[in-house]
């Protein structure tokens, strides 16, 4: 397919705007890494939030999303439905905890809540592996998925789909390094708008083509089972469109709190947690987690369901292992010129929002954590934003080097999700449980490779049976050394807690009254139920089903209240602490 004049002037006014918008915010990502890293800690709350939700819509996002309806119909979301409890956890539990630590970045805090040399080893460690290594990982995974793109919707060669995804990351990485965290954020806004926008005008034009013939075809023409919202349960592993019930437990039941996983970290992390730390106030923290959760959840994900169920019906021939292109070939067939450009804009701005956000994330690691941390104490505070966009430069080149050997989307996400079983627990407890100590995050860091090798090659488990016996094992394994271990000094956990005053189980540390622990599980609770609510309330709106929708709003309103006056509750009892 060849783009008209129209489409190609949408897309390079678009790559203008975005460095245009690095350009405008340079200034204010000079001076020091904080305003570099955490844009000055002035973010506003809603931009905080929507960078949130733009940089978890990567290229590859409605493509996957299209694999797992194609699959397993709609309850094959729930794959990531699941980190929804998780995600609220962080909302109600840990947003406050990261906004009042003061740090820079989420590796920085390993040093406020441990001590001593294994401290020192761990930030050190994590800052290159994060940093770097899974940094790296995780652009060429993005990487892949765009090159896919391109190549299904212009029938490219791989090196020219690697041309353009190229040029694609070249130009975010310019914003990234100029303009710093408020240059990303405030791009972010823009292409969520642009990548939404773009998602919902090609499930309008694909729903109402003649082909699937409106809503009412859709139903009509789908297979039942693809479109029940929870999935009918054959047997521990499943067969055909139902769910196994061991795949079900797996990520209902240890994924969401026990699993590592970029965008959804048990207790936050990562760049949810720098945007927490970007806010000006511990209010604005919550209130930006909340939306993302809200809207990752509960808004986003029908346009792409909707294109993935009508690709079932329009390109049966496609089989489960091309499924994902059905979502690229809907865009072949029915986008008519000028909404070519503008959707090929949406995947562009999708993908240069992950990547400007990594760049960014992977740079403050890497500059604060390790270079100024071991090698630069006394740098001065431009030369360090120097060495940072530097830095962004070269961590997207390893990324595109990266891109030419990994060979494999699915084997990266496996790697990165099952690697990290059973870390969750210990990013949860570390907050809240005094005895947890540096050795405890090391082990339970190290052990899921282990666990994770013994079960694939030497007891030749398959998932879920391998995932529960990677977190069990681990999970006994740190509990062990953090009892065999010596707990943390109390003058180290005395600054943590004078500093941080978390909640829960510090005994003559000193901390804050746990009275506000039940309004945090109200309102955790709470959340989940509405956003839940909201996302199959929506969902039953457009399958006509208008019973289970008023069913649907009426738990979403009680869980909105109840939602609300948890919020109310802990905003009031933060201030009379």
């Amino acid at each position: 397919m060849t783009l008209s004049t129209l489409d190609t002037i949408i897309i390079i006014a678009f790559f203008g705007l975005s460095l245009a918008v690095g350009l405008y915010f340079k200034n204010r990502s000079s001076g020091n890494l904080s305003n570099f890293i955490l844009g000055g800690r002035n973010i506003p709350w809603y931009l905080a939030g929507i960078s949130m939700v733009a940089t978890t819509f990567a290229a590859d996002t409605p493509l996957a999303v299209t694999e797992l309806v194609y699959g397993s119909g709609i309850s094959g979301n729930w794959l990531w439905w699941c980190f929804l409890s998780g995600g609220m956890l962080t909302v109600f539990f840990f947003s406050h905890l990261w906004r009042r630590a003061g740090i820079l970045t989420e590796v920085e805090l390993l040093e406020l809540r441990y001590g001593g040399a294994p401290a020192r080893w761990l930030r050190g460690f994590k800052s290159l592996y994060l940093g770097i290594f899974m940094n790296v990982m995780i652009l060429a995974w993005v990487n892949l998925a765009l090159m896919a793109l391109l190549q299904g919707f212009f029938n490219l060669t791989q090196g020219q789909a690697f041309l353009w995804t190229g040029a694609a990351m070249l130009i975010a990485s310019g914003y990234s390094a100029l303009g710093g965290l408020w240059g990303v954020t405030a791009t972010d806004a823009l292409q969520f708008i642009l990548a939404m926008t773009g998602s919902i005008v090609l499930a309008v034009l694909v729903i109402n083509s003649p082909e699937i013939g409106g809503m009412s075809g859709l139903i009509e023409k789908s297979d039942p089972e693809r479109l029940r919202f929870f999935p009918r349960f054959d047997g521990w592993r499943g067969s055909d469109i139902g769910m196994g019930i061991g795949a079900f437990l797996a990520y209902i039941g240890g994924q969401w709190w026990a699993s590592w996983y970029p965008g959804a970290e048990p207790g936050g992390g990562g760049y949810i947690a720098q945007r927490m730390m970007s806010t000006p106030k511990e209010s604005d923290a919550v209130k930006a987690t909340l939306l993302f959760q809200i809207a990752h959840y509960g808004l986003r994900p029908w346009p792409w369901i909707l294109v993935a169920l009508a690709g079932v019906i329009l390109y049966p021939e496609l089989g489960e292992a091309n499924a994902r292109m059905a979502y690229v070939q809907a865009m072949v067939d029915f986008l008519p010129s000028g909404w070519r450009g503008l959707m090929l804009t949406a995947f562009f701005a999708a993908y240069m929002s992950t990547v400007s956000t990594q760049l960014n994330w992977g740079t403050g690691y890497v500059v604060h954590d390790f270079v100024c941390r071991f090698i630069a104490q006394d740098a001065p505070s431009k030369t360090t934003v120097v060495w940072a966009r530097w830095t962004t430069l070269i961590l997207m080149a390893l990324a595109l080097g990266a891109t030419t050997i990994v060979e494999s989307i699915s084997g990266v996400w496996s790697f990165i999700i099952e690697c990290g079983a059973g870390l969750g627990l210990v990013l949860i407890l570390r907050w809240y449980w005094w005895r947890i100590n540096a050795w405890s995050e090391i082990t339970a860091t190290a052990a899921p490779f282990l666990f994770y090798t013994i079960g694939r090659y030497l007891l030749e488990l398959d998932f879920p049976e391998r995932f529960f016996f990677t977190i069990a094992a681990t999970t006994l394994s740190w509990l062990a050394i953090t009892f065999l271990t010596k707990p943390e000094s109390p003058s180290t956990l005395s600054t943590f807690v004078n500093r941080v005053r978390p909640e829960g189980s510090w005994g003559a540390y000193g901390t804050q009254s746990s009275r506000l622990l039940r309004f945090r599980i109200l309102g955790w609770i709470s959340a989940v139920v509405f956003t839940y609510s909201i996302l199959f309330g929506v969902g039953s709106i457009l399958l006509h089903q208008p019973n289970d929708a008023t069913s649907y709003a009426a738990t979403a309103a009680i869980g909105l209240v109840f939602t609300g006056l948890s919020l109310y509750k802990l905003q009031s009892g933060t201030k009379d602490a």
